[in-house]
């Protein structure tokens, strides 16, 4: 793989099992290091602290004419496995229904980057599939041309047929996939991509999930239902406050069971603890129920470690008092702050906080781990095969190439699965069974009570008003431990990505703005959460802005759009944020006509100005993440202080769409996590333990807490395709708290600062 070309991969005889008269194709994209040997994929190279992904997506034609796509990236309802197919599907000119689908395993040599995350899949892939698509096409219909003795501008190729208009013949996929794999791939500049007008998958919703039928008849493998001959199955105690180890333990009672077979006590692992496994005693039986049965009737005596006094109450007043101080980092500077406040014809102060929050994902943490000749082969639901490759490999002892990851598809991620402490936790329990297979699962009170959680956060907002109500002084102060803090001795501070989200890159047609950054030191481990620290700072400013337009008696969605400004493009490095997503700034602009727009199209969809009924109230929000622009205007009714959502408008600028079948799912789908978010979920500590153990305390929306009405606008749908697009998976969540909590205003006169809402507004 050079300079992002495209591989006859049948030319190196690497054909694994396509099977003789097939051939198939890899293309790839630059590593940072060679990423100036060839054109970058739009406008200059990324940024020296961005990301660049290298996949080989393989594309394989059998000799019955079916076509198979490797995808490289975790299936877990975002429709990826889906959505890359229906882009080579397109290109090649294949019929759906003899394409297929096979997984990646974790081999990051092979496939590149393998991460599922930062909504990246389609935005950085969807260029590299096209040109994939376009040389396998050109290759059949030079296959077809030499085999007619006919140019090849005679032939063209459609429908799983290449056919010659003068001759009338044509011929099937499969009968010249022979021949094509004889030939050389096309040169990258030679291709001739389609017109989209010429699309028949891309840009429409015909297609289904290619696992559809599969997940609905409960055939398909989830990382929970692997199976392997003669397989034990392990559940872990773990300590119940982080940092904690075992002191001393008691498995006699445990071992006494009959169906369990051992006890196994696992290390813990020293600050920081990264993707390493807590520590604990695990009990192995012959099925589950047993293995938790054992774990039940052990005695355990724990050292608690330094985390034994957190207390999430007393920790939300420290970070209150840190927010309050003027001893934050300054992140960003622009104009006089401090003569602007002192200047304004009106203050505004502000807090607003966000407790823990856990992925809590349908589908817990789940592996199974199998050693045998000095090779280790693990199952997991994994969003990041690659780390799980090389972490399981070092925990084992075993080279990084004697151990194989096979990805399920996953039930759900939000972020949880890409970190593998329970592939680990596997592993470790099969090489104490010598190598026999062992699954490994958690359950629902593990994943909430020793998972990795979103990071609790106050956020600090200052404003200073003119006469006119004009904001001309803006401050945002924001205090929270960092995810930073499992990779490194605590650093305290947010590191520049989570500071890129939402907080640098905000655009404020304000001339005096300061962002400040106070210390905060984590207690829990802190992870990936969908849209991550999008969450706390759309929350604020978005639920700010409309406080703001109170202040100045004005219309909060005329406001939001005056705080936006004018249409322009901005290079978020300007403001600041070093990162914008790991994408090109030149490439990806923050467009506030593009914010604008679907501020305006979330508003109509809302009907925004009719008049509401006593107790109802609308409310408006915006946010630009992951390089995608997204507004939420709902409906709220507040009676007896009970909140409902019925009706919700949600529109998205994601650049061109492929699926939009797909994005509407992941729309509402933030939506109806985003309720959640904002009535009732939340992790509290106490002594170091979480308070929540299973959704009777952890509270997620059921059904009837679920809008009745989602509206979802995508716009700017007609853009052109060879723009980079934006992503989806993460963009939709930001704004839909403070959409809700600023209609809840709008309803009561109530202000909504601190979440989850819960029992606020009962008397």
């Amino acid at each position: 793989m050079r300079n992002g070309s495209i591989i006859n991969v049948s030319r190196r005889a690497l054909l694994g099992g396509i099977g003789a008269g097939g051939f198939v194709l890899a293309v790839g994209l630059p590593r940072p290091g060679r990423a100036q040997e060839e054109e970058p994929e739009f406008g200059r190279d990324a940024m020296p602290n961005g990301w660049r992904d290298d996949p080989n997506i393989f594309i394989a034609i059998a000799p019955d004419g079916i076509v198979t796509v490797t995808c490289h990236r975790s299936e877990m309802g975002q429709g990826v496995r889906t959505s890359i197919a229906m882009v080579v599907a397109d290109e090649l000119g294949a019929e759906w229904e003899n394409v297929r689908v096979d997984q990646a395993p974790g081999l990051e040599e092979k496939y590149g980057n393998q991460d599922t995350d930062g909504s990246r899949s389609l935005r950085h892939f969807f260029m590299p599939m096209r040109r994939a698509g376009a040389a396998a096409r050109t290759m059949l219909e030079q296959a077809a041309a030499d085999e007619w003795g006919v140019d090849v501008s005679e032939v063209k190729a459609e429908g799983h047929m290449v056919g010659h208009a003068g001759s009338g013949k044509s011929l099937g996929y499969g009968e010249l996939a022979a021949a094509a794999m004889d030939l050389e791939v096309p040169a990258r500049d030679s291709l001739v991509l389609k017109d989209p007008s010429e699309f028949r998958y891309i840009g429409t919703s015909k297609i289904g999930l290619v696992d559809n039928m599969d997940i609905t008849t409960g055939s398909t493998t989830y990382g929970i239902d692997v199976k392997r001959d003669g397989m034990l199955y392990a559940v872990v105690a773990r300590p119940p406050v982080y940092g904690g180890r075992v002191a001393s333990y008691d498995d006699s009672a445990a071992l006494a069971i009959e169906g369990v077979e051992k006890v196994v006590k696992i290390d813990a692992s020293d600050f920081p603890t990264e993707f390493a496994p807590l520590g604990g005693v695990a009990v192995i039986a012959k099925n589950t129920y047993l293995a938790m049965k054992g774990r039940d009737a052990l005695t355990i005596e724990w050292e608690e470690g330094p985390n034994a006094d957190y207390d999430s109450a007393a920790y939300h007043e420290e970070l209150t008092q840190a927010a309050a101080s003027r001893e934050g980092k300054v992140i960003r500077d622009e104009g006089d702050f401090d003569g602007a406040i002192g200047l304004a014809d009106q203050v505004v102060d502000a807090e607003y906080y966000i407790p823990h929050l856990a992925q809590a994902p349908m589908e817990p943490p789940a592996a199974v781990v199998e050693i045998k000749d000095g090779r280790a082969e693990a199952w997991a639901c994994t969003q990041a095969p690659q780390v799980t490759r090389l972490r399981l490999a070092e925990r084992l002892g075993l080279a990084e190439e004697n151990v194989t990851v096979n990805v399920t598809l996953l039930g759900g991620g939000f972020g949880r699965k890409s970190k593998p402490d329970f592939v680990l936790e596997a592993g470790i329990l099969s090489q104490a069974m010598d190598g026999t297979p062992v699954k490994l699962t958690w359950s629902r009170e593990d994943d909430i009570q020793h998972g990795y959680y979103h990071t609790v956060s106050v956020e600090k907002m200052q404003a200073g008003l003119d006469a006119d109500g004009k904001p001309t002084a803006w401050l945002h102060r924001t205090a929270a431990p960092t995810i930073g803090s499992i990779f490194a001795p605590d650093p305290m501070q947010k590191l520049p990505f989570e500071l890129g989200m939402g907080l640098l890159n905000m655009p404020l047609a304000i001339e005096n703005i300061r962002a400040e950054n106070p210390q905060a030191a984590a207690h829990v481990r802190i992870g990936w959460y969908r849209s991550v620290s999008n969450i706390p700072h759309a929350f604020a400013i978005q639920s700010f802005v409309s406080e703001l337009a109170h202040a100045a008696g004005r219309d909060p969605k005329d406001y939001l759009l005056e705080v936006i400004g004018p249409a322009r493009q901005i290079d978020p490095t300007n403001q600041g944020d070093v990162w914008n997503y790991g994408e090109n700034p030149d490439a990806y602009p923050i467009d506030t006509g593009r914010m604008a727009a679907v501020v305006e199209a979330a508003a109509e969809g809302i009907e925004w100005g009719r008049d509401m009924q006593e107790g109802r109230g609308l409310g408006i929000a915006g946010h630009y993440s992951f390089v995608s622009y997204v507004a939420v205007a709902a409906e709220v009714e507040v009676v007896d202080g009970q909140v409902v959502v019925p009706r919700v408008s949600i529109a998205i600028d994601c650049g061109a769409n492929v699926n939009p079948d797909r994005i509407r799912s992941q729309m509402e789908g933030a939506v109806i996590m985003g309720v959640g978010q904002a009535l009732m979920t939340e992790v509290t500590f106490a002594d170091g333990r979480a308070q929540q153990a299973n959704f009777d305390t952890y509270l997620v929306p059921r059904m009837d807490a679920a809008p009745k009405r989602i509206d979802v606008h995508i716009v700017g749908s007609d853009a052109a395709y060879d723009r980079p697009l934006g992503g989806v998976g993460e963009p939709g969540l930001p704004p839909v708290v403070p959409a809700i909590t600023n209609a809840i205003f709008a309803a009561t006169g109530q202000r909504i600062r601190q979440l989850p809402i819960a029992d606020q507004l009962r008397s």
